[in-house]
This record gives C-alpha cells, structure tokens and sequence, in this order.
C-alpha cells in the first residue's frame, strides 16, 4: 500500500471507531489492531492521538459538506433548498451506523484546554454556518443582512438539535419537528 493509502486507511479506521465507541473509550492499541498495522506505522502518520482525532473530524466534515451540498444542490430552488438539511438529515438518520454529531460527541469528550480539537469543531460549524447562508441568499429574496443571520442561525440550531435529540431518543420525530418549524422560520 502506498504511504496515503495506509493514512487514509488508519483514518477510516479510526473514524468508525471514534464514532461508534467514542474518542476516550477507543484506544490507540485498538486503532492499530483494527487496521492490521504496526505501531511504528501508525506513529509513522501521526504523532498522537490527537492528530489521528483531528484527521477523523476532518474526513467525516468533508465527506458530509459534499454529501449535504449536493443534496440541497438537487433539490427544486426554494423551500425544498432551505429544509433540505432536515431532509439529507432524515437520510443520514436512516444508516444503521448513525450515532450523533461526530463533532458533538467528541466536543463532549475532550478538555477544555486541548484548544487544536476544539478549534477544528467550532471551524467546521462556522463551515455549516457559511453553507446555510449561502442557501438562505440564494433562496430567499432581498434580505436584509439580519433578516438572512436571524433564518441561518435558526436553520443551524434547529438541525443540530434534531440531529442530537434524535441520537437521543432513537428517533426520527425531532427531525420532522425541526423541520416543520424551519418551515415557520422562512414562512
């Protein structure tokens, strides 16, 4: 395997596992036995578990930005564009492996003071912020610059409630709540 296959391969790695067992309850040991690697390997690409923790938050961001984005990007301009996010969320809900919001689980597991994983999560939602105004502009008409926060920053905190109220209570009635009142919002 080539030195980025072998990257990308502990990262996939260690992304399930951080996902469904959590960031504190997945060692490094298991990483390497999950992967079949060496752990000279794995300190080869990473030098803690940190790094290996700040490359699963970006793979599962990046994968999600482009599976979100053309999701809405499908979909008839308008409304159908604006609660597109609670719609992809029904889907995303509907995978067997859904636990959550990787970026929540892992906020709520890591220190205060560890600031380089903090910064990447707040970085990757000001990335969904940015998106969600960018569909609202697109969708909605002659907005004022407060009118278009006051709809993102509802939008956003409705999806990431039914995203965690749904991990919650194992199931899909807060994404159907969330988006009847998103329907409100852009009413």
């Amino acid at each position: 395997m080539k030195h980025s296959e072998i990257k990308q391969h502990i990262i996939n790695t260690a992304s399930d596992l951080f996902y469904a067992n959590g960031y504190n309850a997945t060692g490094i040991n298991e990483i390497i036995a999950k992967a079949g690697i060496a752990k000279a390997t794995l300190y080869n690409h990473f030098r803690t578990k940190d790094d290996i923790c700040i490359a699963y938050l970006k793979y599962k961001h990046t994968y999600f930005m482009v599976a979100l984005r053309n999701y809405i990007e499908g979909k008839p301009k308008g409304k159908f564009q604006l609660l597109g996010i609670f719609d992809f969320l029904k889907e995303f809900y509907k995978d067997p492996s859904f636990n959550g919001c990787w970026c929540i689980r892992t906020i709520a597991e890591i220190p205060a003071e560890n600031v380089e994983i903090r910064n990447e999560i707040q970085n990757q939602k000001q990335e969904l912020l940015s998106f969600l105004r960018e569909v609202v502009t697109k969708n909605i008409q002659n907005l004022s610059n407060a009118e278009a926060e006051k709809i993102t920053n509802g939008l956003y905190l409705l999806y990431e409630s039914a995203v965690s109220e749904s991990h919650l209570h194992q199931s899909d009635w807060p994404i159907f709540s969330a988006r009847d009142v998103g329907a409100q919002l852009i009413a």
